[in-house]
């Protein structure tokens, strides 16, 4: 029998390729959208014979629902948005920890749990944006000069109810203090050129018609909007460089705390953060790899190169309460 079962493995990886410790399946939550996945799963497929079974969803709907299922989830892996999401998955016990030298080698520290619990796989940078026709870049500097009166009544944001903003907040935090943020951040708000927008591409719009002159937003959206519109009146300034840096975000994924299959999980998760996935996962919605030794999409690189910071995004989720707390005080809707 011992050696009929032997004889059956081995006409399996002669004929399909597949190592048989390969041959299983892994199931991702997912809210990252399935555009934006699925040739990564599908490469991964092809690559290795494990079959990449996903659900997605919005962020605290798929956490509802693996705290819900506890020991008998079958998700393997969770993948989100936002340092701030990452880290409350964490927090509530839904994400183990990993050892893993590739890890720790690709993905920098920052840019990571402190306990690797999630890793960023993608990187976006939340900059200022202005109008060409009337904002000259020398006039701009920082987040924090935005709250000068010279910036009243030419200053577009999203809402505060968006977790981008409220990670970025947050960081602020953690570089200034509370006292000296509130302060800020209530500058913002005396500058606004109108009520915070439901959405990045909303405050980008309404800079092009006029109604503000700066609006803060991911980088990804401006792309978006310049692969419509190349010639758009817009541009990128990159804040902070003689101070703190650019504030930074991820999209990224942890292994569940009860994944089936945690060994073929972070070997996935390797596979995510090394040179032949990094362009895949970034390219994909015009965002930048975590791993320093891969560059980015040429359409990206146009934007021109920044010095990020290198605050551990782990603060965004430690300090975000406190920063929809901050708004709320601010009057920053």
């Amino acid at each position: 029998m011992k050696l009929f079962l032997s004889a059956i493995l081995a006409a399996m990886v002669t004929f399909t390729g597949i190592s048989p410790a390969f041959s299983q399946e892994l199931v991702v939550y997912s809210a990252r959208k399935e555009h934006l996945i699925k040739p990564l799963f599908d490469a991964y497929e092809k690559k290795t014979g494990v079959t990449i079974k996903y659900i997605t969803g919005k962020a605290p709907v798929l956490l509802e629902r693996l705290k819900s299922e506890g020991t008998q989830t079958p998700a393997d892996l969770l993948m989100t948005v936002d340092a701030g999401n990452l880290w409350h998955a964490a927090q509530v016990g839904v994400l183990r920890p990993v050892s893993s030298a590739v890890l720790s080698a690709n993905i920098p520290k920052s840019l990571r749990d402190p306990e690797n619990r999630w890793f960023g796989l993608s990187k976006r940078a939340r900059t200022i944006v202005y109008s060409t026709e009337r904002v000259k870049p020398s006039e701009l500097s920082t987040y924090e000069n935005l709250a000068d009166p010279v910036w009243k009544g030419r200053l577009a944001l999203r809402t505060s109810k968006k977790v981008y903003n409220q990670s970025l907040v947050a960081m602020l935090m953690a570089a200034h203090g509370d006292a000296a943020t509130e302060v800020l951040v209530k500058g913002w708000v005396n500058n606004l050129a109108a009520p915070p927008f439901s959405s990045d591409t909303k405050a980008l719009e309404a800079v092009m018609a006029g109604q503000g002159d700066v609006a803060v937003v991911n980088t990804y959206y401006f792309g978006r909007l310049q692969k419509k519109n190349p010639h758009m009146p817009l541009a990128i300034f990159w804040p902070n460089q003689a101070s703190g840096g650019v504030h930074v975000n991820v999209s990224g994924a942890g292994v569940t705390t009860h994944a089936k299959h945690p060994e073929a999980a972070t070997a996935f998760l390797e596979w995510l953060s090394g040179p032949e996935a990094q362009n895949l996962f970034a390219d994909a919605n015009m965002e930048y790899p975590v791993n320093p030794a891969v560059a980015p999409h040429d359409f990206v690189a146009a934007w021109g190169g920044f010095k990020g910071s290198e605050l551990g995004l782990e603060k965004a989720g430690e300090l975000q309460a406190d920063a929809i707390r901050l708004m709320d005080r601010a009057g920053y809707k």
